[in-house]
């Protein structure tokens, strides 16, 4: 699907505050309200809009590390792994990856003690031959999906 200024400007200010009104967003981007609401139904069947969502901040929910995790997987076992790893709450992202390993995974976990409840359980399910854990010290930028340049 091409984007268009109108496109782009309705996606942008929808990232900023998803909780405008279609007319709110008509204002702001200077076009009639049936447009935006034609071009929001359009981008949502078109799948460039799959869902409104609320921004958590995690350790004010008690995740207080980040963790993100590189699985080496035995050979025909990837998908497997993967959605056994995928169906615990705590993990968030899981990736097919090139390079040395199969998987990337992230994580939050509450603290020391649910790390090593994650890394024994769920890191070590049959099938992963290998893992690395790195813990997040810092988060300097964590940010959503953006809209590419033109």
């Amino acid at each position: 699907m091409v984007l268009d200024q109108i496109d782009r400007k309705i996606i942008s200010m929808l990232c900023e505050d998803a909780r405008l009104s279609q007319r709110q967003l008509a204002q702001k981007v200077g076009v009639a309200q049936g447009t935006v609401t034609n071009r929001i139904r359009k981008l949502e069947d078109e799948g460039v809009i799959n869902g409104y969502s609320a921004v958590l901040n995690p350790e004010s929910l008690g995740w207080g590390m980040t963790v993100m995790a590189g699985l080496c997987i035995e050979k025909g076992k990837i998908m497997d792994v993967q959605r056994h790893i995928s169906a615990d709450d705590r993990v968030f992202c899981v990736y097919d990856v090139t390079g040395d390993w199969d998987s990337m995974v992230l994580a939050r976990v509450k603290d020391r003690q649910d790390l090593d409840n994650l890394t024994k359980t769920v890191f070590t399910v049959e099938g992963v031959s290998r893992s690395y854990t790195h813990v997040v010290l810092n988060i300097v930028k964590e940010s959503g999906v953006r809209l590419p340049e033109e």
